[in-house]
């Protein structure tokens, strides 16, 4: 009887992988969600490094990873899209990224967390090569993390490159 009142969490099938491919429900949002899901992620991305540092953000983008895989591939399945505007998560990783590699070598302040915004959004946005090339590469539910990481490290390497060269 006392196992009936305790709460049951249950994170896997497919209202999980929904909201978690969703970036929280940051995917949902009516406009901009690649943009929503990047703000979203650089706020939780900047407490993750103030809290637990650049390691701590590291770590994080090592653990979401393989949810993120996870999450698309089960919602991937019941859509005929291969990569829907609502599918955020990859922007959390790439996002992340991209803070991780500025934190790394500056100060998170507002000015440099702009910095990382922008130059992750602008890359992901116009899918630069080699960006635009590796989105086509593996299943759809690698290719879309894909394409967000490799944005997210060419965009966090030039911050590095930029506070080097300041």
């Amino acid at each position: 009887m006392a196992a009936s009142l305790q709460p049951k969490l249950v994170l896997t099938g497919p209202k999980a992988a929904r909201f978690i491919a969703a970036g929280l429900g940051t995917g949902w949002l009516p406009v901009a969600p690649g943009s929503w899901g990047s703000l979203a992620a650089l706020l939780l991305g900047w407490w993750i490094a103030r809290e637990a540092g650049v390691l701590g953000l590291i770590v994080a983008i090592l653990l979401l990873l393989p949810v993120a895989c996870w999450s698309c591939r089960v919602v991937l399945v019941e859509l005929e899209e291969t990569d829907p505007g609502w599918i955020v998560v990859d922007e959390w990783l790439g996002q992340w990224l991209c803070l991780a590699m500025a934190a790394s070598v500056g100060e998170l302040s507002p000015a440099w967390l702009a910095a990382a915004f922008l130059s992750f959004r602008i890359l992901d946005i116009a899918k630069p090569w080699p960006i635009s090339a590796v989105e086509k590469i593996g299943p759809a539910w690698w290719s879309i993390q894909a394409d967000d990481l490799l944005a997210g490290l060419i965009a966090g390497a030039m911050l590095m490159g930029a506070a080097l060269w300041l």
